[in-house]
């Protein structure tokens, strides 16, 4: 069957994968699966493109045993594929790596340097590499970073207002979310080749939310910054807060640090404010004056973000919805862009119900599209790239 791709996406219980024929300048993907509820009720699913999907419990207990249950299931399902490459998503590549890279024992390393600075998604990411390298010895290992398209960042837009010397240790604006920015960007290539020359704000609204403003493809503001808790309220992340508040949380209320981790990451956001869920659908289905008050808060940062970044390009060309939100919920994209006509936005009432990929009205001065993300598609071409495959099929 040639040469296949593998990504992994490890997350703190779960192990998400894709499987890739190379095909020319894009893989095509033929399966994807989850190993999900590791540490807890662990479950196993999988499907073939087209085909029925396998639903069953999972007797894996952590991210290596998950990881030799997915290799089982691909040598059952594809007896005759060859693992050509394996490629992971790794959340942060510091201030090193501007694009994937060949995992080798000094990158690892490395990596583990980065621990610290995304704690909640950084060891599981590299213990989905420690997997794989046990699951397929020999075969190469390429690391796909969040950060990485979010590199060139001018100073005004990478830098705090702390003292100089934090800057140069490294304590910065990063970014998040680079390979689903990364992936629109191509998309945008194809749907409105004009306006993806241009300047492009990409709302990336779900469980985890950002947005990031492009010219020309490339990135040069985002929400995100040192982690991925700053920026847009998210399902239970804060998003931007004061700084003071959380010295008062410390000082007076004598909060721990870890009790102060869980309510910043684990309590707040969609979830804190409703005091429902996290699911903006639940939310929607919701009677409640707080689930109300939680979508009203989530449109209206966004709004303030999307005005923002417009602001640093000096204009809008495009706006691109993406994500579990953005796909889904007409609603909040009604919200987001109501009062956004100064920006040049003009939307259309039935393609947003729809779900349309266009949703602006055709004289809106700035088209507004919805469009999917495909970070597997992204991290299989990085592998690609990374290991000559690319060349190889084209």
């Amino acid at each position: 069957m040639g040469d296949h791709v593998l990504t992994l996406n490890a997350g703190s219980s779960s192990i998400k994968f894709a499987l890739f024929v190379v095909d020319g300048e894009w893989p095509m993907q033929i399966a994807h699966g989850e190993a999900e509820g590791l540490g807890a009720s662990p479950r196993f699913h999988a499907q073939c493109v087209g085909g029925e999907r396998r639903d069953e419990a999972l007797d894996a207990a952590d991210h290596v045993g998950a990881t030799e249950a997915i290799v089982a299931w691909i040598n059952e399902a594809f007896p005759h594929a060859a693992i050509a490459a394996v490629g992971h998503r790794i959340v942060h590549g510091g201030a090193r790596f501007l694009a994937p890279a060949l995992i080798d024992d000094a990158v690892l390393a490395y990596l583990r340097t980065l621990i610290p600075l995304a704690p909640l998604h950084q060891p599981h990411n590299l213990g989905g590499v420690e997997a794989a390298q046990a699951a397929f010895p020999g075969v190469p290992q390429v690391a796909c970073f969040d950060t990485a398209f979010h590199r060139g960042h001018t100073f005004v837009n990478d830098a705090y207002a702390l003292p100089r010397d934090y800057y140069r240790r490294g304590l910065r604006r990063f970014g998040f979310h680079g390979l689903s920015y990364e992936f629109i960007a191509h998309r945008l290539r194809e749907i409105d080749p004009t306006a993806a020359c241009g300047r492009v704000v990409v709302a990336h609204l779900g469980n985890g939310a950002s947005l990031c403003a492009m010219q020309d493809g490339r990135s040069v503001a985002t929400t995100m910054g040192f982690s991925a808790l700053e920026g847009l309220p998210m399902g239970t992340r804060c998003g931007a807060i004061d700084p003071g508040l959380l010295l008062y949380l410390l000082e007076h209320e004598k909060m721990s640090v870890a009790a102060l981790t869980r309510l910043l990451y684990s309590e707040s956001g969609l979830l804190g404010l409703s005091e429902l869920s996290q699911d903006m659908r639940a939310l929607e289905a919701s009677d409640s004056p707080q689930a109300k008050e939680a979508i009203a808060y989530f449109a209206h940062r966004v709004k303030m973000e999307i005005a923002a970044l417009a602001a640093t390009m000096n204009g809008l060309d495009a706006l691109v919805f993406t994500g579990g939100i953005g796909e889904h919920s007409a609603r909040l994209r009604a919200a987001t862009l109501d009062g956004l006509g100064w920006l040049g936005v003009s939307l259309n009432a039935e393609a947003n119900a729809r779900g349309d990929a266009r949703i602006s009205d055709f004289t809106s001065h700035v088209p507004v599209y919805v469009s999917p993300t495909d970070e597997e598609a992204m991290i299989a071409r990085h592998a690609m790239e990374a290991t000559g495959l690319a060349r190889v099929a084209a």
